[in-house]
This record gives C-alpha cells, sequence and structure tokens, in this order.
C-alpha cells in the first residue's frame, strides 16, 4: 500500500508545481489547438478522406502535444538537486515512477478533454455518440503514452539533448497504442460505431498498457538507481 500512498503524495506534489506555473499545460494546449486549427484549413471537413483520418489526427496531436509535458517530468526534479532527495526519500523508485506517470496523465487527459470540443466543432465531427466508451478508449490510448513518454524521460533526464532524445525513443514504441487507439476513435467520431471485429484493437490497447506498465514498474528501480 506504501507504493500507491507514495505515488499519490508524489502526484499531487507535480500537480501543484505544475499549476502554479502552468508552463507544461498551456504549452501542450496551446499546441494542440494550434495544430487542429491550422489542418481545419486544409482539410474539407465533409470529406470522407477525413472521416478515415480523424483518429489518426486527432492522436497524432495529442501525442506530440503530451511530449511536451513529459519532457519536463523528471528535468525539473534537476533544480537543486530535488531528484537525488526524492531518490533518498523513504519512497521507492516504482513509487516515484507511478506518481510522474499519474501527474503526467492527469495533464494530458485535461489537454485532450478541452481540445476535444475544438475538434468536434472544426471538423464536424460527433464526440457525444458512445461518449463512455471514447472516454475509455482516451483513458487507455493516453496511459500508454504516459507510461512509455515518463519511462524515457527518466532514463533521458541526464542527457544534454534530452528535449530531442525523448521523441526518437518514444514514438516508435508507441505504435501498437496508437494503432488501436486510432483505430477504434476514427470508428466512433465518424458515426460508424465499433464492431465485433473492430474490439480486436481494444484487447491490443489494454494488453499494451497492462505489459508496459508491469514491464517498467520492475525495471524502473534499476534506472532511476542504477
Amino acid at each position: 500500500m506504501n507504493l500507491f500512498r507514495h505515488a499519490w503524495i508524489i502526484a499531487a506534489k507535480d500537480l501543484r508545481s505544475e499549476f502554479r506555473t502552468k508552463e507544461s499545460f498551456n504549452a501542450a494546449l496551446a499546441f494542440a489547438v494550434t495544430i487542429l486549427l491550422l489542418f481545419s484549413f486544409v482539410i474539407d471537413p465533409f470529406s470522407d478522406t477525413l472521416k478515415e483520418m480523424s483518429g489518426g489526427l486527432l492522436w497524432l496531436v495529442f501525442t506530440f502535444a503530451g511530449a511536451l509535458v513529459l519532457n519536463r517530468s523528471f528535468a525539473r526534479e534537476q533544480t537543486n538537486d530535488c531528484l537525488d532527495i526524492l531518490l533518498a526519500s523513504p519512497a521507492s523508485g516504482s513509487s516515484l515512477f507511478l506518481g510522474k506517470a499519474l501527474a503526467n496523465f492527469a495533464l494530458l487527459m485535461l489537454v485532450e478533454m478541452l481540445a476535444m470540443p475544438v475538434f468536434a466543432l472544426l471538423y464536424g465531427m460527433n464526440i457525444t455518440s458512445q461518449p463512455l466508451l471514447l472516454f475509455g478508449i482516451l483513458c487507455l490510448g493516453t496511459w500508454g503514452i504516459t507510461v512509455i513518454g515518463t519511462f524515457f524521460s527518466a532514463l533521458t533526464v541526464n542527457l544534454r539533448v534530452r528535449e530531442l532524445m525523448l521523441p526518437v525513443l518514444v514514438y516508435p514504441m508507441l505504435v501498437p497504442t496508437l494503432m488501436s487507439a486510432m483505430k477504434l476513435t476514427t470508428q466512433i467520431v465518424s458515426g460508424e460505431g465499433i464492431g465485433k471485429e473492430d474490439w480486436i484493437w481494444m484487447r491490443l490497447l489494454i494488453g499494451f498498457d497492462v505489459i508496459f506498465s508491469s514491464a517498467v514498474l520492475m525495471l524502473v528501480d534499476s534506472i532511476l538507481l542504477g
């Protein structure tokens, strides 16, 4: 139980720190809205092409916006050797990672919730036909992005070029979860709905989150303390 208690404490600390400055949050939200706005000028909202690529466009925006949040996850702890102090605290490396991941997840979900109405307005997409299912897909896809992004943020925290290395390392690892999230989101927002043959993508999305979350929690202690 200490794992989750310490994780909640670290997550709350990170969220309080972020909302004092709103540095990462404002940058990610502004990026997401700007990209959605720019693409709306070159894509016909009534074309079949938009329906086919709607989920892909949305998740690419979320993924690139997420990099702005994830990149600061461990980097902000380098000031005054705060990371060393956290590692010396009673909280384990797994608790530290999980707390960071939960804070990043909350921030990215908030960005997505604010960007979704903009997406629906600019592209004429229906995001209310299956709201609970769409929200579940957003949660699963966002957690996949968060858990991998937070892990590699810890791995690259001491690199001078971490802003460049983080996307290079993270995006290839996200291919399974992005493929699944894009496919399922496209089916919902385009109005087609999810058929029986599409549930394999949901199983892939859930499996990715479970496998990578477990693997990262086992490896993170050696990454942070090694």
